[in-house]
């Protein structure tokens, strides 16, 4: 019974043997693994720590040095000041002591970046000069949204510099500057400071110079800003100048201080910031250590090392596929994604993610219409996505649709997708892939060319000349331009008119030289017209290789007929220099011809009282009567010569009051000789009680006669002499036209001749025009003057017949005054 007992007692001990044995070898190696691992953490918690206090240490250390070195920067910025001061008021305000003082500013400004402008103010506080006069910096300082707070700034400073007698630093002035300009970061915040120069205890003058907050991060070393990350702050943390743009993480180190640039300057703090520290090689290897130990204590607990082997040898070929897969996916500019069956989005690669500007986490798992579509094409894109599928489902082959997307920035980018299905390891469509390549650029430079040629085709399309292009092997019309096809249509036949004939081969010798112009006339279909043109031609490449004749014709109707008028004014020219020496000559003749006139007067009369009372009274009444008119036509040739006299030069009207019926009687008078030797005749028809008006008889006699002697002369030229018989009479009138207020008297010479042309009636008072061939051009001229010399008007108006279908005489109309102008006060 012992012995049973004593067995069972040996069996229960092996098995709680073999139980701690196999607790020891599963339990064992974890316990030290876990023993590993806390002994590894708490050596590199410790060297964290350590680490950490040196990195303070270090960013204390190089925040100071950096402080330093811009404190000392502006100590002998300040030192230079006043030196170049110093210098400029004792060698005083020559130009070569200026122009010594000016190099030395600019080595200022090109040894020290953060400097960007040099101003030298007078002791009236006026800007003398500045150094640079103008650069791309500089002109923001003085544009119109920057002006007022840049001067407003620096006067405020002047003012505190004068007061003290000290340098002193104006507040921080933050410049309006666009982001796009390449000067924006660094003249953002910009501040004054204004040294004066003592000369004793006067101040002769002050330097005030401009710095920028950006400039002031220059002062420090490269490889500490490669290092850290180094702001400029005011004290209410505004943000004044960063050495670099990129982020911090947010465990990283830092520490701040304030600048003390100068007695007299604002708060300034520079801060100082880590970057994340380089791969810790040592921490790295110490985790892998830990791994590695406490993978070959697992697997050699479970005994799987010979397939742990294998599986490391197919993972780390998988993982070797998979990172070539990936560099290939992460490497190239083409945009990928793919789709599941229901179109949702669920994969994306770097370069897709770049274009959108949005996450692999945000763009999974999204569906179209997406949102980085423009917002106008979401549906043009769906549709074209939607029929692209289809096409994939129904043909096996690739698809390429061309649209945009747009960047979370706002950007837009012209792409160009192709759809290819995505097949699993079992054969069967999982989804489609889809690639993007971006083609803005292409497409910018197809659209610039195209903006190109619709700029060149708009300027020759804005010519006031005809350009034309023909083949010279087919003449057919290659391009026109809208000034031709105005004038001569849409066919080559205007550019061979131009041309003068068909293209010859001989002419394509000279195909690279340009002919000399020509100027042709050509009659214009349109207005029915002949219009001059200067051509030039030559012969240029096509774009299909063959040469074509280009044609270039400018209208110059208007110089050539310029010209025919400047040979015109020329003849009229001399036409006046022998109108002049015409009137010189009847200034002569009429004081040559008054004495005989008057001679002849006074014979008659003495011959008139002689025979007065001696005579037959039958002869007394045929000869006295005689005598007298033929005394008194003496007398009125005189009258006559005296005003052509006095006409030319220039007098007023001898006007007196006159009944306007006799001087039409005796203008009738005169002219009826010459009607009745052509076999025409004249009728009269005055109104009854017609009122005296004050006027000069002479001139309106001249006047009448003219227009009469006008009136048959068109009656000549219609009616033959054979048939003036049947011509009707010239008619002149006078009445009242009531139709103007005052009333005025009216004079009308009506003919039934031939009338005047439209063309030539509104010319045919100008001085020198006529129709006539032996006409000088200055009657009607002369009629004119002398009316409107009476503060009258003269008219000419066509008469139309019955059926006003041509024009059947002439009208000519005399308007007066009824009261001269003298007694209208």
């Amino acid at each position: 019974m012992k012995k049973i007992v004593f067995a069972i007692s040996q069996l229960k001990t092996v098995k709680w043997a073999r139980r701690i044995r196999g607790f020891k070898l599963v339990y064992t190696p974890l316990l030290a693994i876990v023993l590993f691992t806390v002994v590894m953490g708490v050596i590199m918690g410790t060297l964290q720590l350590q680490e950490k206090s040196q990195q303070e240490a270090a960013l204390f250390r190089e925040l100071s040095f950096a402080k330093q070195r811009i404190q000392l920067r502006f100590a002998n910025n300040t030192e230079v000041l006043q030196s170049i001061g110093r210098d400029y008021v004792s060698t005083g305000e020559s130009s070569k002591s200026k122009d010594n003082i000016v190099i030395e500013a600019e080595n200022l400004l090109q040894s020290n970046h953060e400097i960007v402008q040099f101003i030298w103010i007078n002791t009236e506080g006026q800007r003398q000069w500045k150094v640079p006069p103008n650069n791309l910096k500089t002109d923001w300082f003085y544009k119109k949204e920057n002006a007022g707070a840049m001067s407003q700034a620096l006067s405020k400073t002047i003012e505190l510099s004068a007061a003290t007698n000290r340098p002193a630093f104006s507040q921080f002035v933050s410049l309006e500057v666009p982001s796009e300009e390449l000067v924006s970061k660094e003249i953002r915040n910009v501040f004054w400071q204004v040294v004066p120069q003592l000369y004793g205890s006067e101040v002769k003058g002050m330097v005030a110079i401009l710095y920028t907050t950006q400039g002031l991060l220059e002062m420090i070393p490269g490889e500490l800003k490669g290092q850290y990350r180094f702001t400029l702050m005011t004290d209410g943390e505004k943000l004044l100048a960063i050495s670099s743009d990129k982020n911090t993480p947010r465990r990283a180190f830092s520490n701040q201080t304030s600048l003390d640039i100068g007695v007299l300057s604002p708060n300034l703090i520079l801060r100082i910031d880590t970057y994340p520290p380089a791969t810790n090689l040592t921490f790295r290897m110490l985790i892998g250590v830990v791994l590695g130990l406490s993978a070959f204590v697992i697997w050699s607990l479970w005994s799987v090392l010979k397939q742990m082997q294998v599986r490391q040898e197919a993972e780390a070929n998988l993982r070797a596929e998979t990172n070539f897969r990936s560099a290939m996916e992460n490497s190239t500019p083409v945009g990928i994604r793919a789709h599941d069956m229901k179109k949702a989005i669920t994969y994306v690669n770097p370069a897709f993610c770049e274009m959108t500007g949005w996450s692999a986490e945000e763009l999974i798992g999204l569906k179209p219409p997406f949102a980085f579509w423009p917002e106008g094409q979401k549906g043009e894109l769906t549709e074209k996505m939607d029929k692209a599928l289809t096409l994939e489902l129904n043909q096996d082959g690739k698809v390429g649709i061309e649209g945009a997307i747009i960047h979370r920035n706002g950007q837009v980018i012209q792409t160009r997708t192709f759809i290819a299905p995505l097949i699993n390891e079992k054969g069967f469509q999982t989804g489609w892939v889809t690639s993007l390549i971006d083609i803005s650029e292409p497409k910018k430079i197809r659209e610039e060319l195209a903006a190109s040629q619709e700029r060149f085709v708009t300027v020759l399309e804005g010519l006031d000349a005809a350009v034309s292009v023909v083949s010279d092997q087919t003449g057919e019309l290659l391009f026109t331009n809208r000034f031709y096809r105005e004038r001569f249509g849409n066919t080559a036949k205007g550019h061979f008119e131009l041309a003068g004939g068909d293209i010859h081969q001989h002419q394509i010798d000279a195909a690279n030289q340009e002919s000399e112009s020509e100027e042709i006339q050509l009659l214009d279909e349109a207005t029915g017209t002949l219009k001059w043109y200067e051509v030039r031609r030559r012969f240029v490449p096509w774009v299909d290789g063959h040469l074509a004749q280009l044609l270039i014709a400018t209208d110059i109707t208007i110089r050539i007929e310029a010209d025919d008028l400047a040979r015109q004014q020329e003849e009229r020219m001399q036409f006046t220099s022998r109108l002049t020496t015409m009137g010189e000559m009847a200034s002569s003749l009429a004081h040559e011809l008054n004495q005989p006139l008057a001679a002849i007067s006074n014979y008659c009369m003495g011959v008139v009282k002689r025979l007065q009372g001696q005579l037959d009274p039958v002869l007394q009444k045929d000869i006295l009567p005689a005598l007298q008119k033929a005394s008194d036509q003496a007398h009125r040739a005189g009258t006559i010569i005296q005003r052509i006299k006095g006409f030319v030069k220039r007098s007023e009207p001898q006007r007196k009051s006159c009944d306007i019926s006799e001087i039409i009687h005796d203008a009738v008078g005169l002219v009826e000789i010459e009607a009745h030797r052509h076999r025409l005749s004249i009728s009269t028809e005055l109104a009854q009680n017609l009122p005296q008006v004050d006027l000069d008889p002479v001139l309106i006699l001249q006047v009448l006669v003219n227009l009469l002697k006008n009136s048959l002369d068109s009656l000549r030229e219609v009616y033959p002499l054979s048939s003036r018989w049947t011509a009707p009479p010239v008619q002149i009138s006078a009445d009242l036209d009531t139709s103007t207020f005052p009333a005025m008297l009216r004079i009308q010479v009506t003919d039934n001749g031939g009338g005047i042309p439209e063309s030539v009636i509104e010319r045919i008072f100008e001085p020198f025009f006529s129709t006539k061939n032996d006409g000088m051009g200055m009657g009607l001229n002369i009629c004119r003057s002398v009316i409107e010399s009476h503060q009258g008007r003269l008219m000419a108006k066509n008469r139309m017949d019955a059926e006003h279908t041509k024009i059947s005489g002439c009208t000519f109309t005399i308007l007066l005054p009824l009261e001269s102008p003298g007694s209208l006060g």
